[in-house]
């Protein structure tokens, strides 16, 4: 009878036991005032991939994105 193979708990010897590599935190997305898109006014047009999309402040005070 052969003895059971030796597993190395070294993970540079065994790479299906290296660890995980850290995650990185997802990215805080960034914090913009309404107001300093629409300034005086209640919608802006915005542009995304050559698409242009209307920001719009409803009469109750909400907001609408739409294309």
């Amino acid at each position: 009878m052969t003895p059971p193979e030796h597993k190395s708990t070294n993970p540079a010897e065994n790479p299906a036991r290296q660890p995980a590599a850290p995650s990185l935190p997802p990215a805080t997305p960034p914090l913009v005032d309404v107001g300093a898109l629409l300034g005086e006014g209640r919608e802006a047009v915005l542009v995304h991939n050559g698409e242009t999309y209307r920001l719009r402040i409803t009469a109750s005070n909400k907001l609408i994105l739409t294309k």
